[in-house]
């Protein structure tokens, strides 16, 4: 027997029930449950009705999970659940749900923040993390870049959204282009047939001026603006809109920002390594992008599988498994679920 830590890591911050279980940087089981498609008719996610999917699926995950990963749940040596961000409600059942599985086998309990979980995942599938390294976080609802000297104490903000998200604006996009939810990959396969350069849509934040005060910011609201203005001056004209050229034009802008700032990060701080996580981190041309730009930069770049990326249980566990392999203090069992969990605080 392995004397590695055996985590079970619960992920609620959203709409998908995730249950992971590690050992040490060992992945043994990742149960997701998703209710995709009980918000996709409201062309997003809608809060209460995620708090009540994951009740209902909050049981049967951890079962399939340690059913794949052939344990027992007294077999555990700890237990890991997102505290924060997220959303308030779907928070309250995994911190709840965490603290009874806690509580009723006498493990030591680890509130954990979702954005060190998404940096915390690529020991998973890339060993242990360098030391410092840069990450860039992007999703619907962060797009951050962090200094990441410890991802179980010192987590530093470098830059964040100053409005919409990426994975926002990729929705918001989607929807102007008559594409399903969530709008991240429909519009990465849409733009796989379209041409990249057919619009020269604009790079928010990347002026002079504005690089002056928001060097490591992000801003996708003018973008998704001038998507919609663009498609709509098309309608009016009775001209039809080249979706997959449209989707290509605007999936550029997005990812040449992103990386542009991301390398750019790097150098400042005299870090060699990027790391880039997220449900956009499944992003086709994004992975291509950052690829192309960090071995032009001499940077190593890391990315978890696409899996990995979008929210999910193995991410609270292996940041669970790090936390106490390294003898961090254990929460107490009035942790809070925090919605505005600030990324300074790895640990609730």
């Amino acid at each position: 027997m392995s004397d590695e830590p055996l985590v079970l890591g619960i992920e609620t911050s959203c709409d998908e029930t995730g249950v992971g279980i590690v050992r040490g940087g060992t992945l043994l089981a990742d149960a997701v449950a998703s209710s995709l498609e009980e918000h996709a008719r409201f062309g997003g996610v809608v809060p209460e009705v995620a708090s009540r999917a994951h009740l209902e699926a909050m049981i049967p995950s951890v079962d399939r999970a340690c059913e794949t990963a052939g344990i027992r749940l007294a077999d555990v040596d700890a237990i890991s659940v997102t505290s924060g961000p997220g959303l308030a409600g779907a928070l309250l059942v995994g911190v709840a749900a965490a603290k009874a599985l806690a509580l009723g086998l006498g493990k030591p309990l680890y509130g954990v923040n979702h954005l060190a979980a998404h940096v915390a995942v690529d020991t998973l599938e890339h060993g242990p993390l360098p030391e410092p390294c840069v990450s860039l976080l992007v999703s619907g609802g962060h797009s951050s870049l962090l200094l990441v000297e410890d991802v179980t104490d010192t987590v530093d903000p470098l830059g964040s959204t100053v409005d919409d998200a990426a994975g926002e604006a990729f929705d918001k996009v989607a929807r102007l282009l008559g594409l399903p939810f969530p709008g991240g990959p429909y519009v990465d396969r849409e733009a796989k047939a379209g041409d990249s350069a057919y619009v020269r849509f604009p790079r928010g934040l990347t002026g002079q001026r504005d690089l002056a005060r928001h060097r490591f910011d992000f801003s996708f609201s003018g973008l998704k603006t001038a998507v919609a203005r663009w498609v709509e001056t098309r309608e009016r004209a009775g001209e039809p809109v080249p979706v997959a050229d449209v989707a290509a034009s605007f999936q550029e802008a997005v990812c040449d920002v992103l990386t542009r700032k991301a390398v750019d990060a790097c150098r400042t701080r005299g870090v060699d390594d990027l790391l880039i996580g997220g449900g956009v981190a499944a992003n086709s041309r994004l992975r291509a992008m950052a690829e192309e730009r960090c071995a032009a930069a001499g940077i190593r770049l890391r990315v978890p599988r696409p899996k990995l990326c979008t929210d999910n249980g193995a991410m609270v566990a292996a940041l669970g498994a790090q936390m106490l392999a390294r003898g961090r203090t254990a929460s107490r069992l009035d942790l809070v679920a925090d919605s505005s969990l600030p990324v300074t605080t790895v640990a609730g």
